[in-house]
């Protein structure tokens, strides 16, 4: 190797040991990297900062847009609810996940399908109080697992198959790859269910970041006509899960239902009576046909809720609202705001939330307009008032929406009419366009630290190819093993595959080794498509390292992961399926 292919391994080890060790995020140290070879001249200015303008990354930050405006809608919380709903341990949600990601990664483009589960994962995960460590980085495996199935379940699949074509050899079929692909993908399945759960780190830090403080409050919701709890008991209704919430009693037609039992049922125009914090509650209001019953002004309409928000306000001794009660204080007269929910210094308060006689100190959970924290923070009526953050208004009434242009999304990328950066694009542009989410909030959904992360990636991978460091690594690796026959080779082919597309993209990868596949079957005089398809699983297994995949890197900040995380789990993973796929391969395509 020359001295620009040292210099670039030495860089690329740089690199890596900081990532390991956490020495500055992601992005700053891949920019640095990427950076540090464009001095060095290995690698041009264009070529550094290429990877902004690549499609694959543009297509990622829209469909984070794409993502967004199904959230805001209330659709991921109804496909959460479906789901992810009834499951009540962390073995029955990656059961759940496995049965809908595998097969839809086996036809659709695996980062929608992640970018869809990954909010829908953290809710679950919030709501049941265990560690989204645990789950998202399964998520991502089972994208990548079910990518392996088809001919169209990953873009390396395809762009090995158009290089076979080229070679002159003949193309897959569809289900061509599925006869080791399904197997390989049911084996890493198990090891999911089994070592790899004990492997998985539980960062119960996050989940201290994804709550809030205990204050519980009453709150008060009236079961309307076409309210999804309707008929079902109230664990059924998940009602139960909830974190830091009871339901202490049901109203029904003036009469009490108290305790409530896990099997009583919910009908039409109960009310419920709940106590809970602040996180719970919102979680009730996002229920449609859930209302709170406090205050008579409270907004239900979705193109009203857009208008407002929610806050905490604590009543001072001076307030003209103490010793009144909630239902006469007419809130919307004199604030233009409608109780929600009622705290009282850590007691249960025990009687129906609209005949709670306000004191001094009493915190009210509020639904207000956008100005009212300008224009009462400094008002003697209140001791303290706060945003709740993380709180936006369902836009129900843009679901239908949502839903249409992601279907639209989905078959335009199923289909290939129209390229899959500008169908994610056009999809996003019309989500903000027609409602389904502000600009504003559009923008601050795209995950920026990810993006730059993608980007500067690309940088690396060029230098690696450039430099010739990876071409030497290549050849080397793969003539070492001649003595001992294609077998070896085969399986060399695959480990060295794996390494490198945890250093480099999986496309990229997959295009470099491509001529070695060829040269060694012309070796042996054997048959190039084993060698081929060792190359295909081996570069889509990215397993090792939060950087060789983007569904890898899209978990990698929600789940509070570190390098080592996907180290520890992901290398004997891909020990498994490399075993798998050298006992398969021959045995399908033999040499």
């Amino acid at each position: 190797m020359n001295i620009e292919a040292w210099l670039t391994l030495g860089i690329v080890a740089g690199l890596f040991i900081a990532l390991v060790k956490n020495l500055a995020p992601p992005d700053l140290l891949f920019l640095a990297a990427t950076t540090c070879l464009a001095v060095a001249g290995i690698i041009s200015p264009e070529e550094a900062f290429a990877g902004f303008s690549n499609t694959g990354m543009l297509t990622v930050a829209v469909l984070f847009v794409v993502v967004a405006g199904l959230r805001e809608t209330g659709v991921l919380d109804y496909v959460g609810h479906h789901v992810l709903g009834k499951a009540r341990t962390e073995t029955g949600v990656l059961a759940r996940l496995a049965g809908v990601v595998l097969p839809l990664s086996a036809f659709l483009n695996n980062t929608p399908i992640v970018a869809m589960f990954v909010p829908v994962v953290i809710d679950w995960s919030r709501r049941n109080q265990i560690a989204p460590s645990k789950l998202l980085l399964p998520l991502s495996y089972l994208a990548i697992l079910g990518g392996t199935c088809t001919l169209i379940g990953t873009s390396t699949n395809l762009v090995v198959n158009g290089l076979m074509i080229e070679s002159g050899l003949r193309g897959m079929d569809l289900f061509e790859i599925s006869l080791v692909g399904l197997p390989y993908a049911l084996v890493g399945l198990a090891y999911l269910f089994t070592a790899g759960r004990f492997l998985l780190p539980d960062r119960k830090e996050l989940l201290e970041q994804l709550g809030e403080s205990r204050r519980e409050y009453l709150a008060e919701l009236l079961v309307q006509p076409g309210c999804r709890l309707i008929g079902k008991t109230v664990v059924g209704a998940g009602l139960r899960q909830l974190p830091g919430l009871f339901l202490i009693e049901i109203d029904r037609d003036g009469q009490t239902i108290a305790p409530v039992g896990p099997d009583d049922v919910i009908e039409q125009n109960d009310r419920l009576i709940f106590t809970g914090i602040v996180s719970s509650i919102i979680e009730l209001e996002k229920i449609h046909g859930l209302i709170p019953v406090a205050d008579p002004d409270y907004q239900v309409s979705p193109s009203e809720q857009r208008r407002r928000k929610l806050c905490e306000a604590v009543i001072s001794p001076a307030s003209s609202l103490v010793g009144k009660t909630i239902r006469d204080a007419d809130f919307r007269a004199t604030y233009g705001a409608a109780v929600v929910a009622v705290h009282r210094s850590g007691k249960r308060v025990e009687k129906k939330i609209g005949d709670i006689t306000l004191r001094a100190g009493d915190t009210l959970l509020l639904q207000v307009r956008p100005h009212f924290l300008r224009a009462y923070r400094h008002d003697s009526a209140f001791y303290l008032v706060s945003d709740v953050d993380h709180w936006r208004p369902i836009r129900r009434d843009r679901a239908w929406i949502s839903l249409s242009l992601f279907v639209v999304l989905i078959v335009l990328m199923t289909t290939g009419v129209v390229p899959i950066v500008l169908s994610a694009t056009l999809t996003a542009v019309l989500m903000v366009a027609l409602g389904c989410i502000s600009s504003g909030d559009a923008r601050r959904s795209v995950e920026w630290q990810v993006l730059i992360t993608i980007a500067a990636a690309f940088g690396v991978g060029t230098a690696l190819q450039n430099s010739g460091a990876a071409t030497a690594i290549a050849s080397g690796l793969v003539n070492s093993t001649q003595a001992w026959g294609p077998i070896a080779a085969l399986a060399v082919i695959y480990l060295l595959g794996s390494i490198l597309t945890e250093l480099i993209t999986n496309n990229a990868a997959a295009v470099l080794m491509f001529p070695f596949c060829l040269e060694t079957a012309r070796l042996y005089d054997a048959d190039p498509f084993p060698f081929l398809m060792a190359l295909i699983l081996s570069a889509s297994a990215s397993f090792m390292t939060p950087i060789g995949y983007q569904t890898n890197m899209m978990v990698y900040g929600p789940g509070g992961y570190r390098f080592t995380d996907f180290i520890r789990v992901g290398v004997p993973l891909n020990f498994v399926l490399w075993l798998i796929a050298i006992a398969l391969i021959p045995f399908v395509w033999p040499f």
